[in-house]
């Protein structure tokens, strides 16, 4: 019993400890796909009611936990690009800008102004893009200008009503007690009234610039009077009234223009996310490969270093039997304190990368996750330069592909919108005003009042009433022409030509896009050329370097050269080794660049828009190579042969 009892207890033991050492990310609850629609209502009580949008999902996605191996984050460029459209934050934002768009697209097609979308947002850290963003149009775009605040005419023009249907209801009960001054009018002294009213009107806007209201009151009214023939009195008065505008506000074009500039921003939204894709993606990559090459250049540090110790161990040892003079030993001392310095550098710095990285790949980050290594598998050894394309096909391509000149375009489409809306402003206003209606009226005979030879006979119902407004016998009819012509219309005057001159300057700034697009292209091209030749240049260095290593080396081994010689020329190795990373380095991010440039990063790497926007990617983690399991090791001081102490010898003879 005692030795079940302590089995037992190292279980629970050990069951705890595995609890402690697991990470507290591990047991993450399944990421849900980003789904934020407005509902359609059929019931329509529910159209008072508010709609809530949940919680933003801030759960990192199982692709993390499945790139964590033996306690450290291993990642492929693949890897990083699927956690970036998994979890960045940029990402994230830039996800709710489409649901944005499509509620000022049902915003203003109830006929209210535009509110705008934010554009694309770049607070990731570290990395850099190439990209440039053009904000959607609002309701009042302003700009920096010499004068402060530079409002444009985008969105001017008349008010536009709302074309949601309107219902007004009224009921209301009184009762008023007047004192008479005299009994003539009324036959008594305090005349007391009873009045209960009801109202209902029903209004409508259209787009053509057309008016329709129709309005119905109804009222029961009650005195002591003598004299009133009918008590209570019934009252019924409908009309029906339209208006339209004939000159100013008349048409689509004027009514529509918001409608119309939040289709045009919906489309800004569309292309500023896959803008903000193109932004991220760039950033990752670029912080993938200076994480490659900190990476790269900690394991030259390291080896480095190893070397230097390992070579000092050697001139202590020789320096024991007095093989080498203390000066060696001396010089030794200096390569490793100037080693040991170099490999702190380089694993702060690839400390700042890991960081960096993790930090544009999660959306939280715990204790456990902030101290973990990351560990790219892809190397810079496996550089292989690129051809490039010829420059004009690159030209034409990024004229077809790049976001920021589809969306100067649709500025210059805006522009055309609001310049139609400022003409119709300048217009006189001219309405066409016509309505029908009748009256009824009913009540029930007063008993106190003496009727005349000839009464009157009313119903004495409610429906009597509304049946004698509609039968046409008390009809009511208008048609009116309303003219307000403004004298000098300055400002509309101004509008109209300022709008002209605005859409000639968006017309200009595609021009200049289109122009600067093939200068920055062509910067692009000729900037990834100079890279590889810089990486051509470094590997030659670096292979010279390497055999002047060897030879050394070899000298050592026969005794014909010295150790800090050795040391040297390993030193001068471990150094084109990190200027060709460096140089490789900027291969990978110049290459990634001219992608950018041309607009093919999202294509390129094959990214789905639908994947980047649930924020689940249908894809299988990248398997660890070998390699980036086991680094290489440090290459071995040569080991002389161990010099003996010298001897007495006889003279010759």
């Amino acid at each position: 019993m005692k030795l079940f009892r302590i089995a037992t207890a190292t279980v629970a033991l050990s069951s705890f400890a595995l609890s402690q050492t697991a990470p507290l990310f591990a047991q993450a609850p399944q990421q849900q796909a980003f789904d934020v629609q407005f509902p359609h209502l059929h019931n329509p009580f529910k159209t008072y009611t508010p709609v809530n949008v949940p919680q933003s999902n801030l759960v990192n996605s199982v692709r993390l936990d499945q790139c964590i191996h033996d306690g450290k984050l291993y990642l492929s460029v693949d890897d990083a690009i699927d956690l970036a459209l998994e979890n960045n934050l940029d990402i994230a934002v830039s996800r709710y800008d489409l649901p944005i768009a499509n509620m000022d697209v049902l915003r203003t097609a109830a006929g209210g102004f535009l509110l705008g979308v934010p554009g694309p947002v770049q607070n990731t850290l570290g990395g850099s893009s190439a990209s440039s963003a053009v904000s959607s149009v609002s309701s009042s775009s302003g700009a920096g200008g010499q004068g402060g605040l530079v409002q444009s005419t985008s969105g001017l023009g008349i008010q536009v009503p709302s074309f949601d249907p309107w219902i007004f209801a009224t009921v209301s009960t009184e009762h008023n007690t007047t004192p008479q001054a005299n009994t003539v009018t009324s036959g008594v002294q305090s005349l007391k009234t009873n009045t209960i009213l009801g109202n209902l009107s029903y209004q409508q806007s259209f787009s053509t610039g057309s008016y329709i209201e129709f309005d119905l009151d109804q009222s029961r009214q009650t005195v002591n009077s003598t004299f009133q023939q009918l008590n209570p009195t019934l009252t019924a008065y409908y009309r029906f009234l339209v208006r339209q505008q004939l000159l100013q506000g008349f048409g689509f074009s004027p009514n529509l223009r918001w409608l119309r500039l939040a289709k045009n921003n919906r489309k800004f939204t569309e292309i500023n996310f896959r803008q903000q894709i193109d932004q991220t993606v760039t950033q990752i990559e670029n912080l993938y490969w200076d994480l490659v090459n900190a990476y790269q250049d900690e394991q030259v540090k390291e080896r480095s270093l190893a070397f230097a110790e390992q070579s000092l161990d050697q001139e202590q040892k020789q320096l024991e039997l007095k093989a080498v003079p203390a000066m060696d030993v001396m010089k030794a001392e200096s390569e490793v304190a100037n080693r040991q310095q170099d490999l702190t550098v380089s694993k702060t710095t690839l400390q700042l990368q890991e960081s960096l990285m993790k930090a544009a790949l999660t959306k939280q980050l715990d204790q456990t996750l902030e101290e973990m290594p990351v560990v790219p598998t892809a190397t810079l050894e496996s550089f292989q330069p690129e051809k490039v394309p010829p420059v004009e096909d690159l030209i034409n391509q990024a004229v077809k592909d790049r976001p920021d000149l589809s969306m100067l375009q649709l500025n210059q489409d805006n522009a055309e919108i609001s310049r139609k809306s400022v003409r119709n402003s300048m217009l006189p206003t001219v309405n066409l005003i016509g309505y029908y209606a009748g009256s009824g009226l009913g009540g029930a005979p007063n008993p106190n009042y003496v009727p005349p030879p000839n009464p009157v006979t009313e119903s004495t119902s409610y429906g009597g009433t509304l049946q004698n407004a509609f039968n046409n016998s008390s009809p009511d009819y208008l048609a009116e022409i309303q003219v307000q012509i403004p004298l000098r219309n300055r400002q509309a005057r101004a509008d109209q030509f300022r709008s002209e001159l605005e859409l000639r300057q968006a017309e200009l700034n595609v021009v200049q896009q289109k122009k600067n697009l093939r200068i920055e292209v062509r910067n692009a091209a000729y900037a990834l050329e100079q890279s590889q030749a810089r990486v051509e240049a470094a590997r030659k260095a670096r292979d010279l370097a390497q055999r002047t290593f060897d030879i050394k080396r070899q000298e050592q081994q026969l005794g014909a050269g010295s150790n800090f010689e050795t040391l040297t020329a390993e030193h001068d190795l471990a150094i084109a080794s990190s200027t060709l990373a460096a140089a490789e380095t900027a291969y990978e991010k110049n290459r990634v660049l001219l992608y950018s440039q041309t607009g093919q990063t999202v294509r390129r790497l094959g990214i789905s828009i639908e994947d980047a926007r649930s924020g689940i990617v249908n894809k299988p983690v990248s398997p660890v190579p070998p390699s980036a399991l086991n680094p290489p090791p440090a290459p071995a001081v040569p080991q002389p042969a161990t010099p003996q102490p010298p001897t007495s010898q006889p003279p010759p003879q």
